[in-house]
């Protein structure tokens, strides 16, 4: 992600709704993993999730190939180390728990960052990834934002599985609100990083959280999210 990228997410992260929820989608994970241990944050932008992680008891450390992200993060009192995903500059079985959202979506070589997720991880270690699903929804906003593909169940299985790692979840988010993102992305000419009215904002945030309780985890959405383990 370009450095304006970076600059306008850190602007909006902490009241947007996507990453609200997304976020509030991480902290639910997190309280599934039991005991916290050491974690990577791939991918970290600002370290927005690696706050999660860190306010949750886990010894985060982000990474990022932005130097900007990375200098963010220190700022903001988090471990940061700038890296490339496809060759990260941490110890074999060091880690407990993986974090990459929004991150193989933009590297042609996926799997080497699944490659070296797995082999960072501890045995028993779980990674956690999010990407863009569907390449029916590419638009200009993909285009602006440097990425280079979107997922598919499919696809995004057999990268993570040719690593070593076993998939014990994946699913679809924001399904509700698809056929709304599907008819923007159509008119757009950029980046849909941008700030919403906080009325707008609100709406959309009560539309995501109904997910929680809905059962339309297997349907179509905007972004797909996924949990592995290193062996057992």
């Amino acid at each position: 992600m370009e450095t304006t990228e970076i600059r306008r997410l850190l602007d909006l992260e902490d009241t947007h709704w996507w990453y609200r929820e997304r976020r509030a989608i991480l902290r639910r994970e997190l309280r599934d993993l039991g005991r916290p241990g050491r974690a990577l944050d791939v991918g970290a932008a600002g370290g927005g999730n690696t706050r999660v992680l860190v306010e949750a008891g886990w010894d985060a450390t982000a990474t990022d190939y932005c130097e900007t992200a990375v200098e963010v993060a220190r700022e903001r009192g988090l471990k940061a180390v700038h890296a490339d995903a496809r060759a990260l500059p941490f110890e074999s079985s060091s880690m407990d728990l993986v974090t990459a959202f929004d991150v193989l979506e933009h590297i042609h070589e996926d799997h080497l960052v699944t490659e070296e997720i797995a082999r960072v991880l501890a045995p028993g270690g779980h990674a956690l990834i999010a990407v863009p699903c569907d390449m029916a929804l590419w638009s200009a906003h993909d285009d602006a934002v440097g990425h280079v593909r979107r997922y598919g169940r499919d696809t995004l299985t057999v990268v993570v599985e040719k690593a070593g790692l076993r998939v014990d979840r994946l699913w679809s988010w924001n399904v509700l609100l698809r056929p709304l993102v599907a008819r923007h992305r159509r008119r757009s000419r950029g980046s849909d990083l941008q700030r919403t009215p906080a009325v707008v904002n609100a709406g959309l945030s009560m539309v995501v959280r109904a997910e929680r309780y809905l059962p339309v985890r297997s349907l179509k959405g905007v972004t797909l999210f996924l949990r592995a383990r290193l062996g057992r």
